[in-house]
């Protein structure tokens, strides 16, 4: 049980904080080579000879997902928190 709740801690904030990476990602890739990138609309980046500014711009207004996800993440924490509190006092009481 204990295992299987670190697996799931885990998981939760991961996926819960998967938008808010993103958009980590997209401005450090786009800071680094050079690009603009706003939320406005897709802007041309040229790296190696390839355009990125369809996935930047894709990968930074995804972190308007985590307006649902953080919240939600949050509140499965909590549950998951509640849930091994529980099953500690109830051990610790047998």
């Amino acid at each position: 049980m204990r295992r299987a709740l670190w697996i799931i801690f885990t998981v939760i904030i991961v996926l819960s904080t998967v938008p808010f990476w993103s958009v980590l990602w997209a401005d450090w890739f786009a800071k680094r080579h050079g690009c603009v990138l706003h939320e406005g609309f897709a802007t041309e980046c040229l790296v190696n000879g390839q355009d990125w500014g369809v996935t930047l711009y894709g990968a930074f207004t995804a972190g308007w997902f985590a307006l649902i996800t953080l919240p939600i993440g949050a509140a499965a924490l909590l549950g998951m928190v509640i849930l091994a509190l529980t099953a500690l006092w109830h051990r610790r009481r047998r």
